[in-house]
Order: C-alpha cells, then structure tokens, then sequence
C-alpha cells in the first residue's frame, strides 16, 4: 500500500504522536434517539437534545481522545465550536435508515451528502458502516461490493481516508432478529473474517478498518484458541484497523482489545462501551455529566493505557515498504500528484 501525502496527514491527526488510535464514537442515530423519545414520549426525539447530548460527550471526553467520529445532522453542528482543532475529525456517510431486504441490508449514503462534502468541511476521515453477510442474496452482496467500491474511489479522489466499518447481521431467516446497531447474537466468526477478506481487496480502497471481534464478546476469554482467531483477522486485514465496541459492556470489551491489540490493532474506535451507562441517566442532564466526567472518562483513560502498552502504532504495519508509511511511498506519491502545482 501506498499513502498520498493528504491520507497521511490526516491520518496522523487522527492517531497520538505514538501512532496510536484512540477515537470516540458519536455518530449513533437511533441507539440514541429512540431512548430519549421513549423517555420524553414523543415519536421523535426533538434536534435539541440528541444535539445536546453529543456535544456533551465531545466536550467531555475530547482531552482523552484523540479523534471523534460525528454525524453531520446532529454532532456535528453540535461540536463546531467544541471541537479542539488539534483532535482528529471523522465523518460519518452513511444513512442509519438503512435498506432492509428479504435477501440482506443495503447501506447508502446519508441524503444530500457525499465524500466530497466531508472533504470541504475539514474531515480527516470518511467512515462508512457497510452491513455485510457473505451469505445474503447474490443481488443483496453484490450492491454492497459496489457501494463500497464507489467511496473508495471518492476518497480516492478527494484524498481522504476511507475507514470502513464492518458488522455482521442477521437475516430475516435467522432465529434472533434485530434492526439494533449490536453485536450479532451467536454470530459466525466466518462471517466476520469472510467479510474483512472481501473488503481488503485492493480494489475497495480502505485505508483502515474499524472492526466487530470476530468472536462473541463475552467469548473473549483470553484463550490461546481465541487469540488464533484475533491473528487470522489481522492477517487477512493487511492494514492498520482499530476496534469497535458494537455495545458490548465495559469488561468485554476491555477484553476484546486486549486479544486485538495483541494482534496487531492500531487503537479502537467505540462509543457505547464508553458512555452508555451515563446516558442511561437520561433526561436527568447533571447525573449524565457527571458520569462522563468520571465513570466513562475512567474508562476511557483505561483503554487509552492499555492501547498505549500494546497496540501497534499504525505507520509501522507491513502493509507499508520497509521505510515506513512516513517516507517513501508518501514521497512518491507527493511527487506524482503535487509536482505540477
């Protein structure tokens, strides 16, 4: 793999100054609109507190991270001006209303938004979920490959990273059936190292992964068997990719990092593993706040020490020459682009 120089400024913003991803997600839509409407007793949860919430976690949480993943109709008009400028910015593009099938789920874009508008904003990164079964309809499967392909040649061409979020679901044949943004109930560790596979095809360009555990979480156990599978995902990743937590509690998720960065991850991306339990105050604002300010940041603090023990620090990966994503390939890759101008 080769880095334009505007893919690694970027994702070097996003990372520490050991390489090192430590990113917050607050991009979720339904996981948190639909509790606070169920709570307030309205069919749809106002602008103004899904708004209020997620600028609270950026505000909150911002000095022990070093990136936010956000959405464009509430975090981030939120956070414009919470934000610091130093901490990395991502941004999500796809529709949580995603397209349910009899065959499988289709993703698409969020509506009037695009690659070229997270550029123009000032992302760093582009983040997509792709819902993924190898085993859904041909057709279902097909559409997928080809919305995939097509961002990453937008990011191709707008010079952005392109982080691809992968999650295993169930189809409508399956015995537990959920529309929730969780981990799958009793998911196939296949499924998920058949889809990684797929997508790390060159032809797709990601330039980073934000990956489910490829075991249940609470199976996660720290065993030699369990760590073999960590490692083959990896293997068959051949890029840097960080995890994601897919509301899995506290202790599984430490658990599931601790396999992963032994594997080779570069950091995590997670939200509800880290402020779940504060939301779960709601409407109750100051018990919310005070939580983030201690339980979630706590935590926050405790994956950020064990990613800096172990994680890879992601311009060392060998999916790069043997000088480093640093040096040479960017240098190329400058020259070529940016000679003329």
């Amino acid at each position: 793999m080769e880095l334009t120089a505007g893919k690694l400024l970027s994702l070097r913003r996003m990372a520490d100054r050991n390489g090192i991803f430590k990113m917050v997600a607050a991009d979720q839509r339904p996981p948190i609109m639909q509790p606070i409407a169920e709570k307030l007793g309205v069919p749809k949860a106002p602008w103004e507190e899904v708004a209020k919430f997620k600028g609270m976690l950026v505000d909150v949480l911002q000095n022990e991270s070093t990136a936010f993943l956000l959405d464009p109709f509430y975090a981030l008009p939120a956070s414009l001006d919470i934000l610091s400028p130093q901490k990395g910015l991502v941004i999500t593009l796809e529709d949580s209303n995603f397209i349910e099938q009899d065959g499988g789920r289709l993703s698409k874009d969020i509506d009037n938004w695009s690659v070229g508008k997270i550029k123009r904003i000032g992302g760093h990164a582009v983040k997509v979920l792709a819902w993924y079964r190898p085993d859904a309809a041909p057709a279902v499967v097909q559409a997928q490959k080809d919305y995939v392909r097509k961002v990453g040649e937008d990011c191709a061409y707008f010079d952005i990273p392109f982080l691809l979020e992968l999650l295993v679901y169930p189809l409508k044949q399956d015995a537990v059936q959920t529309k929730e943004y969780v981990e799958m109930t009793n998911k196939r560790t296949e499924d998920v190292l058949k889809s990684v596979e797929e997508f790390a095809k060159p032809e797709y360009g990601v330039d980073i992964f934000k990956l489910e555990s490829p075991v249940n979480a609470k199976d996660a156990d720290g065993s030699a068997r369990v760590q073999a599978i960590f490692d083959e995902m990896a293997h068959i990743a051949g890029r840097p990719f960080v995890m994601l937590s897919a509301g899995a509690s506290k202790e599984q998720f430490l658990a599931v990092l601790d396999h992963a960065f032994k594997a080779g991850a570069s950091g995590f991306l997670a939200g509800r593993s880290i402020w779940l339990e504060a939301f779960n105050h709601y409407p109750n604002w100051n018990r919310i706040e005070a939580e983030l300010k201690s339980e979630a940041s706590i935590y926050l603090k405790k994956i950020s020490e064990l990613a800096d023990s172990s994680a890879m620090n992601w311009q060392t990966h060998n999916c790069y020459s043997s000088l480093g994503a640093k040096t040479q390939p960017v240098s190329s890759a400058f020259h070529s682009q940016y000679a003329k101008i």
